[in-house]
């Protein structure tokens, strides 16, 4: 783009500087409230400026204001907030002075750019900018600039149709492809494009867009600008820059690449450009030459890595320098401007009304005039761009909550991979433990996040329609949980963003700790906020009501289990801490904050320890009050749950199975109801109170039998053999829980379960499996299958559930693993991937691929301590 690449100049315009002269480049600190800037007096000038939809806009301004008020201008015209992420850029070779623009406006356009590409679009805050970012990709590929292959290039123009036009429709894709022209060479993919666009339906303009920048932000020449040059054999050569340094291509080939943290300083001379390199003792040189075209070339390019690595390596913007009183050497050049981490800091703490943004559904609805003129006072004539419609804080523009967009490092909805890719993506994520010890922070606090939405969104919108219940209990729960709901918001999206940081500079420096390699810091920071004071955690008015909501698909476990969550998520904060403190050794730089933050996590835990307990066993005894069908008062003051199993129990008809309950003053013996509910009909209930228990094999010729000898009855019990009836019920649970259709009707409970599959649980396994949650993507597989299925998986109350992502509000289909064994595949099964564990029941059998071997130890612990648990004999417990 000619041998300017930036436009606006943040010193004062005089009659003879250039406006598009190469200290120019687009920075805007605008205050609060997206105001306009004030002018100085003076004639004023009108500055055409081209638009990312290509509509052209004209801007007045005094020929005496700096080039910056231009471009905050710009900003407060098109409700931006994150504005320094884009720049204005001068497309003529020619040279021009703020004079010229008001003689020959026609001649002097300026166009709005994006200037600094983060590595994850997930760090734009504001949906309005996302938008203007796919707008520059869609820019990009029409231009040839962002080169990929066909597959990527037709995927991302499908992404970009649905955008526009909505859902497939043969004739309307195929017109639309014919009149507008997305990619150089359109035509010989046309058919891989409208295949790509089928697949699509129902998906909105700003999930288009997220999937348009995830798939982008991939490709080796995301936000690359070449700038021609040669090394010192006279190679022709080009120099880009990024956000983790400077690097090197040839054609479109990048070669070489040199992280910020390999650079000891950047400099130029004339026309030679100089990358000076910390000491290396492998290398062969420590300074790199490469000639460009002109001294201005190299001060350009120059100028544009300092920017780059102030905006994306600093906290704040660089100080200036004093100015030498008698004589200055080099240039003063230095970033204006925030930071990125400034940025991200103002959006997530100011008070901004959310930007009123509608993405537009095609290009042929208008999208404001083309001559819209803004004055300096910021008053508009005509309409700004997309500010059609409202968009609340977390909505899509239909009007549906949204979660907090995550970071695609971790999901990779709409995109195209096989395996072979799949393997050399997971070769570039860093290797350190530590790094996948945070992101199970980060998957687990996405769960947790969902499972509070449960409580502040879902039951409070289903409670509000009646008056079932009373307006101070439901007042009560939002005092208590709303607050610290709002709290997670935040601190996931600061987790986020850390892990999003630390696994690029992971990738690109694996033997380098960096700024961003730690996580105890954000813990400690927000330690306060994790301190649990719930007041109501459960309580008899709720049961009520829980009953009918546990029939919706979003409550996919007991209700209460839902309000326990706040008081478990410290014990996860405990353990991941607990990992992270004894991998780091004692002089790392994340250990000391790790250990404060430990401290405090531990205090707390230890402080509601008992508190948790109590509330654990009377969530138990409301679950089990559900189940059971003939028995007042199960929840009384005192009594405690033991365990709950199969036993068989003698009596005139021979052997029969039942379901015994041991709680800590008697013992019920149910059978299984035929009902609608599905609840289990209670037969007897013994005392504990004088209790005596004799084996009694010999007396009635039953293996494994015992008689349990109560004040007024006696019952003769023994461990239940399995039989080919097993199977039929299995195969009932299994379609019982794939469709979770019948969820409502209680038939997938623990208890039902347990009386599937013959087994056991006790009160103790409810407490471990308390501990023992994780969430995260993993890839599946069935037995007789080919592919892998990707899925989100979430690991809790003894059930893995399935989700197609981690924003799915309520899971596709589930697996109870109670009796469940998980092994390693053995060589015969021909499963030649890493990391790979295997579920099986019976004839059912699971493959499941994680991402690297410490999350496949985490998850074979976990699932252990599920299916391990189930194996001790009922009797043995009984005793």
């Amino acid at each position: 783009v000619g041998t300017i690449e930036g436009i606006v100049t943040d010193r004062p315009s005089t009659a003879g500087q250039r406006l598009g002269a190469p200290e120019s480049f687009g920075v805007s600190t605008l205050e609060p409230g997206l105001r306009p800037p004030a002018q100085p007096p003076g004639r004023q000038v009108s500055i055409r400026v081209q638009m990312l939809d290509d509509t052209q806009e004209v801007f007045q301004i005094s020929q005496r204001s700096p080039g910056k008020v231009l471009f905050d201008l710009v900003c407060v015209h098109l409700n931006l907030t994150e504005g320094d992420y884009f720049g204005l850029e001068y497309q003529d070779q020619r040279k021009m002075t703020v004079r010229d623009t008001h003689t020959r406006p026609k001649n002097t356009i300026l166009r709005f750019v994006v200037k600094f590409f983060p590595p994850d679009h997930t760090q734009l805050m504001e949906e309005l900018t996302r938008y203007f970012f796919a707008l520059q990709i869609k820019r990009d590929l029409a231009c040839g600039r962002l080169i990929c292959n066909d597959t990527s290039a037709a995927l991302m123009v499908s992404h970009i149709i649905q955008s526009e036009i909505g859902d497939f429709d043969e004739t309307q894709s195929w017109q639309h492809l014919l009149h507008n022209k997305y990619l150089p060479d359109q035509d010989a993919i046309r058919d891989k494009i409208t295949d790509c666009h089928r697949k699509h339906v129902g998906q909105t303009p700003a999930e288009s867009d997220f999937q348009l920048l995830e798939i982008a932000r991939r490709l080796e020449m995301y936000g690359v600008r070449l700038h021609p040059a040669k090394d010192r054999e006279g190679t022709k050569l080009s120099l880009a820059v990024a956000h983790t340094g400077v690097l090197v291509f040839q054609g479109y080939t990048k070669i070489n690449a040199f992280n910020w943290s390999k650079i000891r300083k950047l400099s130029f001379k004339r026309k030679r450009f100089l990358i000076k390199l910390r000491a290396d003792p492998n290398a062969h040189h420590d300074t790199l030459e490469f000639a460009m075209a002109s001294r201005d070339c190299c001060k350009i390019f120059w100028k544009i890595c300092v920017e780059y690595h102030a905006f994306f390596r600093l906290f704040e913007e660089p100080k200036p320098k004093p100015k030498p009183i008698l004589f200055t050497r080099g240039s003063s050049f230095r970033f204006s401007g925030r930071t990125q981490k400034q940025i991200i800091d103002y959006v997530k703490d100011s008070e901004l009304k959310k930007v009123p943004f509608e993405s537009p559904a095609s290009d042929d609805s208008p999208l404001g005039s083309p001559h819209v003129i803004v004055n300096g006072s910021g008053s508009v004539n005509g309409q700004g761009i997309g500010c059609t419609g409202v968009l609340g804080p977390g909505q899509s523009p239909e009007g549906r909550q949204l979660s907090p967009l995550t970071s695609p490092l971790l999901t990779e909805a709409g995109y195209v991979r096989n395996d072979d890719e799949d393997e050399a993506r997971r070769k570039k994520f860093p290797t350190d433990k530590a790094y996948f010890i945070a992101k199970e922070l980060l998957t687990t606090e996405r769960t947790y996040l969902k499972d509070l939405q449960v409580i502040t969104e879902s039951f409070q919108s289903f409670v509000g329609k009646d008056e079932v219940l009373p307006d101070s209990v439901k007042n009560l729960i939002s005092a208590n949980y709303d607050p610290v709901y709002k709290f997670h918001q935040g601190f996931l999206k600061e987790v986020e963003q850390r892990l999003a940081q630390w696994s690029v500079e992971g990738r690109s420096n694996a033997h380098i700790k960096g700024d961003y390699q730690r996580i105890g810091d954000i813990l400690l920071k927000n330690i306060q906020g994790l301190r649990v004071n719930i007041s109501l955690v459960l309580c008899r008015k709720v049961e009520t009501v829980c009953r009918d909501f546990e029939q919706q698909r979003v409550c996919y476990l007991p209700f209460n289990i839902f309000l326990l969550r706040p008081l478990h998520r410290l014990l996860h904060y405990k353990l991941i801490l607990e990992r992270l403190c004894k991998h780091y050794p004692p002089t790392h730089e994340d250990f000391r904050d790790c250990r404060a933050a430990l401290a405090d996590i531990s205090e707390m835990v230890l402080q509601l320890q008992g508190a948790m307990m109590k509330m654990e066993n009377f969530q138990k005894l409301l679950e089990l009050k559900k189940d059971l069908t003939g028995i007042d008062n199960l929840a009384i003051h005192g009594r405690e749950f033991i365990r709950l199993g199969c036993l068989s129990k003698l009596s005139g008809k021979g052997l029969q199975q039942r379901m015994f309950f041991l709680f800590s003053d008697s013992l019920v013996y149910t059978s299984r109801g035929m009902t609608p509910s599905n609840q289990f009909k209670v037969h007897g209930q013994l005392s504990l109170y004088g209790m005596t228990i004799r084996e009694s094999e010999e007396e009635w010729g039953v293996p494994h039998s015992f008689t349990l000898f109560g004040q007024r009855q006696s019952v003769v019990v023994a461990l239940l053999e399995d039989s080919g009836a097993e199977q039929e019920s299995e195969e009932e649970l299994c379609s019982s829980r794939s469709s979770l259709e019948r969820q409502g009707h209680r038939g997938n409970t623990t208890v039902h379960v347990c009386w599937h599959r013959n087994t056991s649980v006790s009160m103790v396994d409810f407490s471990v499996a308390v501990e023992n949650q994780l969430s995260g993507n993993l890839l599946r597989k069935f037995k007789n299958s080919n592919g892998w299925q990707k899925l989100w998986v979430v690991f809790t109350n003894f059930s893995l559930f399935f989700y197609k992502s981690h924003q799915d509000d309520y899971p596709l289909a589930s697996l109870p693993l109670l009796g469940y064994s998980v092994t390693v595949p053995c060589e015969s099964e021909n499963i030649h991937k890493d990391y790979v564990f295997k579920l099986h029941f019976k004839s059912h059998v699971y493959y499941f691929r994680s991402e690297s071997e410490y999350t496949f130890e985490r998850w074979m612990e976990v699932i252990r301590s599920a299916t391990c648990s189930t194996s001790h004999s009922t009797r043995k417990d009984l005793y």
